[in-house]
């Protein structure tokens, strides 16, 4: 079986915001310490909605990186690159792309939504109905197991299963693959050989998920086993192919809980952002004039905590106790809308403290930066080189 891995990545629109940071950075410093993780900024997916701006790529790219950076992600935990310096995934969407039937790329659910958003875009490109297949060969290229994402998600993930499925079906069905994976067997021994017919047997008429555990564990621990007879035997468990790519799964993050100063989604389109990084009197500039319940017109106005703005900020940054003064205080005229504003500015810089620290080296010497990117690159790529000279191999284009 393959070793597990988490695959990410962000399109790169640029300096990030806090609602980047609570939605998706905030896991990824969390994951970089529980998995091997890959972190790619996808600048050809920028592509597939931005073609005719690209002279923005190359320092959105840097602007954004620096956030991660800053934000936490380490790059002695976890691997960061940049997907078009990894070539491999253009091949791998190349060679899918061949095997991927239209009707599938045309029901991926946000196909049509994207379209009816961005109206003033013409997306009716190869590359815009394509981008999905491009997301399948991002996460298949480093037979990644496990896809953080939110439930819009989900069916990006779903359709790289299905992708995964319909390769290893065409292309894992080796001549003499039956025979192969029973000469397999012999290898483990005995006893292994023995139990794992078992498991297989109990997998293959009974449906039972646990005894597919035990199988893979027994193979992982075979010592015995070349890389071919191992996929060659998780295949023979699931069916009567080989395992090429790895189906990944996904794991569901919770969504931003992160507001706008206006109240509605942080989003750089409604220009509601606070970045990360951004410096302090900026901060305080923008969250003394976010707008509050507009029944306070005047200060001895009482409010309502649940129709202003600056009460979602503080259920993020704010304990109990504060909470529990602002809604006193605003109910009962006790408190203006400035001094309601006060914690909450003191919860955001605190926040960014740290942000500063880490990004400073990296402003001040962006060398630093492209080392760490160069030296993600070479890692994420010869984990590709690896995948395609299976893959290559696998269709009948291995001309070694």
């Amino acid at each position: 079986m393959f070793a597990e891995k988490v695959l990410s990545g962000m399109r790169p629109t640029g300096r990030l915001h806090l609602g980047h940071y609570h939605g998706v950075l905030v896991n990824w410093v969390k994951l970089q310490h529980e998995y091997p993780c890959l972190f790619f900024v996808a600048d050809w997916h920028a592509l597939t909605t931005a073609y005719d701006e690209p002279g923005t790529i190359t320092q959105n790219t840097w602007d954004m990186v620096v956030d991660w950076l800053a934000a936490g992600v380490d790059p002695a935990q976890a691997t960061i690159f940049i997907q078009s310096r990894v070539p491999e995934h253009a091949e791998l969407h190349l060679l899918l792309s061949m095997m991927t039937p239209l009707g599938w790329l045309e029901r991926v659910p946000t196909y049509k939504d994207q379209q009816e958003k961005l109206t003033h875009k013409d997306l009716t490109t190869y590359g815009f109905l394509g981008y999905p297949l491009l997301q399948a060969a991002d996460i298949l290229i480093y037979r990644a197991d496990k896809v953080p994402v939110g439930e819009d998600q989900v069916p990006h993930v779903e359709f790289t299963r299905e992708i995964a499925r319909r390769f290893n079906h065409l292309y894992g069905r080796e001549p003499g693959f039956e025979e192969k994976a029973k000469e397999a067997i012999k290898k483990l021994g005995n006893k292994r050989a023995k139990l794992y017919e078992e498991l297989r047997n109990r997998f293959q008429e009974r449906g039972e998920e646990d005894a597919l555990e035990q199988a893979h564990a027994i193979l992982d621990e075979a010592q015995s086993l070349s890389h071919g007879d191992r996929e060659r035997l998780f295949g023979y468990l699931a069916g009567s192919s080989k395992i090429i790519l790895a189906e990944p799964g996904a794991l569901l993050t919770l969504a931003s809980r992160m507001p706008g100063l206006d109240g509605q989604k942080m989003s750089k389109s409604y220009g509601n952002t606070i970045t990360l990084r951004e410096d302090e009197e900026s901060i305080r500039k923008k969250v003394r004039t976010m707008q509050t319940d507009p029944a306070r017109v005047r200060r001895t106005d009482p409010g309502d905590p649940e129709k202003c703005p600056v009460w979602q900020f503080h259920l993020i940054y704010s304990n109990d106790e504060v909470r529990a003064w602002v809604q006193e205080g605003c109910r009962s005229a006790g408190i203006g809308c400035l001094d309601c504003k006060q914690p909450v500015i003191e919860g955001v810089l605190k926040e960014q403290v740290p942000m500063h620290e880490r990004a400073r080296a990296y402003e001040e010497d962006p060398q630093l930066v492209k080392n760490i990117i160069a030296d993600g690159c070479e890692k994420a790529r010869k984990l590709a080189q690896e995948t395609m000279r299976d893959v290559r191999e696998a269709i009948g284009l291995d001309y070694s």
